[in-house]
């Protein structure tokens, strides 16, 4: 019994070393998708702050399009009409509205899914679309106070 367990014990140390042996041997071709590319290399670049900073001079840094995403407050004085430009977004504040097409088409309430044709009330608080350029809102007839509406996007006022 003594002979057996000295057997096992030397045969559990040759696998245990064994497998340290090889693992210890092929370390070089194991190695993690990240940890082969050396630092400057084509497959992970070195860039410099002066380099960076040409960059953002050259293209703005990106503030043209966190502009192009700003809310504009706007005033629309009675029974004048806001134009807008094609993708623009409008929200109504305050007063009420009503659209404004030179065609048949309207406008997208993207709030409820639905379209607002021309002459249709728009309700406050709801975010539309205009599709196409020469769409618009203006006041109401019946209303003799100014909008106020919020602006994402290119608009005139007539």
């Amino acid at each position: 019994m003594n002979k057996k367990w000295i057997a096992r014990l030397a045969l559990g140390a040759l696998l245990v070393f064994g497998g340290f042996g090889i693992g210890y041997l092929n370390a070089n071709t194991i190695e993690a998708d990240g940890a082969a590319a050396v630092p400057g290399s084509v497959e992970d670049p070195v860039v410099t702050k002066s380099y960076v900073d040409k960059l953002v001079a050259q293209g703005g840094g990106g503030a043209s399009e966190q502009e192009s995403n700003k809310l504009t407050v706007v005033t629309v004085p009675n029974a004048k009409t806001l134009i807008a430009a094609e993708g623009t977004e409008v929200i109504v504040r305050s007063g009420k509205a009503v659209a404004y097409s030179p065609d048949a088409n309207g406008l997208a309430d993207l709030t409820d899914g639905k379209d607002v044709f021309k002459g249709a009330p728009i309700p406050a608080n709801h975010l539309i679309l205009f599709p196409r350029a020469g769409r618009g809102i203006t006041t109401d007839p019946a209303f003799t106070k100014s909008l106020t509406v919020l602006v994402r996007g290119s608009y005139s006022i007539q």
